[in-house]
């Protein structure tokens, strides 16, 4: 069994892991979700089961608890009300000796149950008395099937459990190749079409997906045009599979609209591979012996003799996320950016940072590069998202505050590459450095405050001193990234040496070093004290303003605020300087 959306399987003890591992085995794709402070080497962390379990229920997650059943059941009650649109809940026992399929019986559970035992060495524990007599789930067919009337499934069911035969209309490999009473004779029937029927209630109709949309050129018509052409044929709209459309049309508005309308997923053609007609994107995506209807030379529908699978065909629209991983631990990161990596295909950063993110690179493409090649990384990654991969270019901290989502856009407005113009694009934000470090000492920006790179590889000193000027002036907290590197080591000074004339020479200056990572050390020094030998690439600094406190709490720990009171004696600097 395949399921599109990734399995959680949740443990709340380290001794579950061990099960949970065997049924990742099983379920290549599933992430592991452990409890903070009770397990470790999980994919997710949570605090809050109920919080999580629910939200995950709610986002269609199948669930996989490694858990007693009483306590999934009960979190999740609140949530139950349309059994068409729950996801698979099992229970699983923590020694893996019992999985349990709970809820989503329209969704595939008892076969996932059925893997998931298989996987365990167990059986699992179905009870289903349809299921388990016909080898085969009517109320969830396979994935490439509709039930269009599930309301009369359990009388259906109840009465072939009672002897009836049941006649097969139609082509269904899972239907046939089960257990069914199949009899050309039967007072039941199963049709599988494509066309819309009348229901009765001693006929369940599937509707294969084997209708194709293909579209050439979109407009505000499209949509309408496509119902009219549904309409005359005479096709369920349950049966389409995907829709269809040359590259060029990857980011038009119209053709989102029209997939989200549907529910289905939409694929792409380079549009040197195509004509301007519709019938070929048709045939493209449906092969020679399909049947084509066009609608117009810019719209065409076509049946396949077979199941369609999106996925195989043509290419996705390409996505790129730009993220931000934090400054280093994976406390810090955020579901977003969970949730990204999650699902991407590809990784490209710097080999660090990607390192960063641990279990949530396995089963991914990482492009690894120098820290020092931004445009190129760029550009990589770009390319890649064009050929339809979903792409995540990582960053620590941040990606938009001296990081990667500003190098991706110049790339794009430099170069302006029209392949690029299809791709999804979006920035997923991270808790930067600046903030990490900040919070570890108290609240130094708790005023204003501005950030300046002190690195001159892609702008002069001299725009860097002026801007410490006009920070120093107006009494900001400034933070420093890029402080000191190994072939840069006297901006730091010449910046300290710059805010001395601004501000007293016991200004607090906190140093935050490798902050969420081995060796994270946050100190706080005097501006004075402060030397290139304190700091490194690894290092953010901050510098108080003229209102920054020091103080000590509990057992004398030391702790830096910045008053959020400011009067207008507070900003008049001590000299003038000139550069």
């Amino acid at each position: 069994m395949t399921t599109k959306v990734a399995p959680a399987i949740i443990i709340l003890g380290q001794n579950s892991l061990s099960t949970a591992r065997k049924i990742v085995s099983s379920l290549p794709q599933a992430k592991i979700y452990g409890l903070s402070n009770r397990t470790q080497d999980v994919d997710i962390s949570f605090t809050n089961f109920g919080e999580t379990v629910r939200e995950l229920f709610a986002a269609g997650t199948p669930i996989i608890g490694i858990c007693a059943a009483g306590i999934l059941i009960r979190t999740i009650a609140p949530l139950i009300s349309d059994k068409r649109q729950e996801p698979p809940v099992l229970a699983v026992a923590e020694d893996g000796s019992a999985v349990v399929p709970l809820l989503g019986g329209l969704s595939g559970v008892n076969d996932l149950a059925r893997l998931i035992a298989e996987g365990l060495h167990v059986q699992a524990a179905i009870t289903t008395t349809g299921d388990l007599r016909f080898r085969t789930a009517l109320l969830s067919p396979p994935p490439g099937y509709y039930l269009a009337n599930p309301e009369d499934a359990k009388k259906f069911i109840s009465d072939l459990l009672a002897g009836a035969k049941v006649k097969l209309v139609g082509t269904a490999p899972w239907l046939s190749n089960s257990q069914l009473p199949i009899d050309s004779d039967g007072e039941l029937t199963i049709q599988i079409t494509e066309k819309k029927v009348n229901l009765t209630s001693d006929c369940l109709v599937y509707h294969p997906q084997t209708v194709a949309i293909a579209i050439t050129t979109a407009t505000s018509e499209t949509l309408n045009q496509i119902y009219q052409l549904l309409q005359e044929t005479n096709i369920a709209r349950e049966s389409i599979a995907g829709i269809f459309a040359p590259l060029s049309l990857a980011a038009h508005s119209t053709l989102q609209a029209i997939a989200q309308t549907f529910n289905v997923p939409t694929r792409f053609f380079s549009d040197s591979q195509l004509t301007s007609q519709s019938s070929t994107v048709a045939q493209a995506a449906t092969g020679t012996d399909s049947q084509i209807i066009s609608f117009s030379p810019s719209l065409a529908l076509a049946i396949s003799p077979q199941i369609i699978d999106p996925e195989t065909i043509g290419q996705a629209r390409g996505k790129l996320a730009i993220i931000g991983t934090g400054p280093g631990a994976s406390r810090w990161m955020s579901p977003e950016v969970k949730e990204i990596l999650t699902s991407a295909t590809d990784l490209v950063g710097y080999k660090t940072y990607i390192n960063l993110i641990g279990s949530l690179a396995d089963g991914k493409r990482c492009h690894e590069s120098d820290n020092r090649v931004e445009e190129a990384r760029a550009k990589l990654a770009l390319d890649l998202a064009a050929a339809g991969k979903y792409v995540a270019v990582v960053s620590s901290g941040d990606p938009g505050i001296f990081a990667m989502a500003t190098a991706v856009f110049e790339v794009i407005d430099r170069y302006n590459k029209p392949e690029w113009q299809t791709i999804d694009i979006q920035v997923a934000p991270g808790i930067s450095a600046m903030q990490a470090t900040a919070a570890a000492i108290g609240a130094p920006l708790g005023h204003d405050f501005c950030v300046i790179s002190l690195s001159d590889i892609l702008k002069p000193w001299e725009i860097i001193a002026q801007r410490i000027v006009a920070a120093a002036q107006a009494d900001f907290v400034i933070a420093f990234y890029n402080p000191v590197s190994k072939e840069r080591t006297w901006q730091l000074a010449a910046a300290r040496d710059i805010i001395l004339q601004y501000r007293k020479p016991d200004t607090p200056v906190i140093l935050g070093q490798n902050l969420g990572r081995p060796g994270e050390n946050v100190k706080v020094i005097t501006l004075a004290q402060l030397e290139p030998a304190c700091a490194d690439m690894r290092t953010l600094i901050i510098i108080g303003s003229s209102q920054t406190q020091q103080i000590k709490i509990l057992d004398n720990q030391v702790r830096v605020y910045t008053s959020r009171r400011y009067t207008l004696e507070d900003t008049t600097p001590t000299t003038d300087m000139k550069l």
